[in-house]
Parts: structure tokens; C-alpha cells; sequence
């Protein structure tokens, strides 16, 4: 049987301002990508939300970014390498700290936003991450896109690569993310999302932008939190799959 497993961002509030329904989605996935405070996230958002996690049997996993609380992390931004690396392994310890209270553990990194394109193809950015997360535990799996330099640098540090896909993003030709700026670059027909879902699942391809279809060979699912009716919508795309035959299961 098929297995995915489904992940979010969550955690990405700030303060009194939360922008995903945590709880709710918590629910549904099986990863959650917690935002650790450079890009949304505090030290009362990071507990909270590992608690919730931990109770659930929710894995938890660090989504570390740039600098960039202001920007949400989406902004372009060039971070010296070995401030990036510390960077990385100090998002992954203050939310093990949390995980670790909860009775969990954070269990694989990801990166967000800006940071996560850029480490696509950017050599000496996917390889200050891969520093920062061996700096922090040598053994945690890397999520990312396929095919991207950061997953490739995972690897060849030893690092468990986990591929996963998008849902909900057009992709262009060539297996990367339309920048969100472009028209169409964010899929917003739920039923649409759900029949992605299942085919990303099924048989590992997508229908990119200009409307070919490529290979997509994902073993995590992002499910984006903070769009309207994402947790209806969460759980469409998991009962779609259960219904499809796919397992859905944590890969870490």
C-alpha cells in the first residue's frame, strides 16, 4: 500500500495574532512543521503547540527560516554561511527544549519560505543548513523539494532526504514552485487540491503551470495552514486519500 505522510506549518503566530488553526489541523496531519521564531512563532506559541502535538502523536518537526519576522519569512535575504548554520541549529534547540517538555522530540527540519526556495539551487545556502542541522542532531531527516541542492547536500552529510510535494502550488516545467507572485501560482479550488492529493499519492506526478505533467515522487504532503477553510480542506485531502487506498502515516 501507498504511504504519504501529511505536514503543515503550524505555530505561526506571533504574540496575540495566530494565523493557523493549530488545534483543528493537528487533528488531521501527521507532521507538524513548527515555526520556531525567526519567521512566526514564540517561546508561548513553540510550547503550546508541541504539547498539542505530543498529545495527538503528531511528529514535530523545526521549520527554521531567515530572520525575518516583519517579512514572514518570504523576503529574499543573504546570510553569511556560518551565521546561517548557527542560525539553523539555534531555531532546532530552542524547539527541542519545548518538544522535550511535551514528552516528544523534534524529529526532522525544514526550511520556510525564502529560505526554502533559495536552498532549490543555491550550493552554499543548502550547505549552510545541512551544517546548521548536523550542528543540532547529526541524525535528523531533511525535508525539501526533489531534486533541490539542499536535499543533495542532506544526503551526501548523511542525513536522512525526505521529498515532499504541494498540494495547493503550480509548479513550473522544471519540478520547482512558481515564485507566489505569479498569477496562478497558489491552487485555490479545493477540489482541485484534493484531486492533486491523491494523484501526487497515487502516481507520483503532477500537472505543472503550463499544463505538462512531470514526475513527482513525494513520501510528505504539505498542507498549507493559513488559507481559507484549510482545516475543511485538510481533511478532504485525508479522506480522499484514505478512500484512494494511500496509508497515511508520519515518515519520521
Amino acid at each position: 500500500m501507498t504511504a504519504i505522510d501529511l505536514n503543515a506549518d503550524l505555530g505561526e503566530g506571533f504574540g496575540r495574532w495566530r494565523l493557523t488553526d493549530d488545534e483543528q489541523l493537528l487533528s488531521v496531519v501527521t507532521s507538524a512543521n513548527v515555526a520556531c521564531g525567526f519567521h512566526a512563532g514564540d517561546a508561548a506559541t513553540m510550547r503550546r503547540v508541541c504539547e498539542l502535538a505530543a498529545a495527538r502523536g503528531v511528529t514535530i518537526g523545526a521549520q527554521v527560516s531567515y530572520r525575518d519576522l516583519a517579512g514572514f519569512g518570504r523576503r529574499a535575504m543573504d546570510v553569511p554561511p556560518a551565521e546561517l548554520a548557527a542560525e539553523v541549529a539555534y531555531q532546532i534547540g530552542a524547539l527541542e527544549v519545548f518538544a522535550q517538555a511535551a514528552g516528544a522530540r523534534v524529529a526532522y527540519v525544514k526550511p520556510h519560505g525564502a529560505l526554502y526556495n533559495r536552498v532549490v539551487r543555491d550550493e552554499e545556502q543548502a550547505a549552510a543548513v545541512v551544517d546548521g542541522v548536523l550542528l543540532a542532531d547529526a541524525s535528523l531527516p531533511v525535508l525539501g523539494l526533489p531534486g533541490s541542492r539542499l536535499l543533495e547536500r542532506a544526503g551526501k552529510a548523511g542525513l536522512p532526504a525526505i521529498t515532499e510535494a504541494f498540494a495547493d502550488r503550480a509548479y513550473t516545467d522544471a519540478g520547482t514552485l512558481v515564485p507566489r507572485d505569479r498569477d496562478g501560482a497558489v491552487v485555490s479550488d479545493p477540489e482541485t487540491v484534493v484531486e492533486r492529493s491523491v494523484g501526487l499519492a497515487r502516481s507520483g506526478s503532477v500537472v505543472t503551470h503550463s499544463g505538462a505533467r512531470i514526475r513527482m515522487r513525494a513520501r510528505s504532503l504539505c498542507l498549507h495552514g493559513d488559507t481559507a477553510g484549510a482545516v475543511d480542506l485538510a481533511r478532504r485531502v485525508r479522506e480522499r486519500l484514505v478512500a484512494a487506498g494511500v496509508r497515511v502515516e508520519a515518515f519520521a
